[in-house]
């Protein structure tokens, strides 16, 4: 094992530690939380040194860069993409991706139907008290017909939501709100199973309130390197 398998050994197993502790305080098993490590900007050389101490589930916020990392592990990765979409991009993120966390867009909905994918879609919930360029999200007020939509008309592979903590507002109560949006829309869509929130420096406050599935990168893989 060289330095930097080392490295990325450690800093792994302190962040599973991290979630089964923050799972057992919330009278949860860490098993209902999945580790999604998210590999934006690092090299496929870590990713495949994770690979081997156990990761399966890799997250990418660019096509450009989980269109060439995916193909190159094993086949029973599951390969996370968490980005804004963008609709040229969107035929190629349907090829790679099994996880598609950031819809919002009706546009791009309609664009996943017609390409007919199987990958699971996570609906991100706007949590920004005043919208915010780039930050991406459905209205919690307009998330019932946005899922109808979705669901009922478009037939999509609907798992689950999503969301990032306010820039606006502390993680916890942020959750919390989040955790009651999603148990309100179970109640019609009970198939929605997955729910997505949390990253480095929130994941605890999210898995408190209920989420499944924690996105976590720098504190496993360190300083990331500038997109370009």
């Amino acid at each position: 094992m060289n330095s930097r398998s080392e490295e990325l050994a450690r800093n792994l197993q302190a962040i599973q530690e991290r979630i089964a502790t923050a799972a057992i305080g919330a009278g949860r098993t860490p098993e209902e939380i999945s580790l999604v490590v998210v590999t934006k900007t690092f090299p496929l050389a870590d990713v495949q040194l994770l690979y081997e101490l156990g990761v399966r589930n890799f997250g990418e916020n660019r096509d450009q860069e989980g269109s060439v990392k995916a193909p190159e592990l094993p086949e029973d990765c599951i390969w996370h993409f968490q980005g804004q979409i963008q609709s040229n991009k969107l035929k190629s993120i349907c090829g790679w991706a099994d996880v598609i966390h950031s819809l919002d867009d009706l546009k791009h909905a309609q664009k996943i139907s017609e390409l007919g994918t199987n990958a699971r879609i996570l609906i991100q919930v706007a949590l920004e008290a005043k919208f915010r360029e780039g930050r991406g999200g459905v209205d919690p007020e307009l998330l019932p017909d946005f899922l109808e939509d979705v669901i009922s008309r478009k037939r999509l592979n609907v798992a689950g939501l999503m969301a990032v903590a306010p820039l606006d507002e502390a993680a916890p109560p942020a959750f919390a709100r989040l955790h009651e949006i999603f148990t309100q829309a179970r109640k019609n869509w009970p198939q929605l199973s997955i729910l997505s929130a949390g990253m480095s420096g929130d994941f605890e406050a999210a898995i408190s309130q209920g989420a499944t599935l924690v996105r976590v990168g720098s504190s496993i893989l360190g300083h990331r390197a500038p997109l370009l």
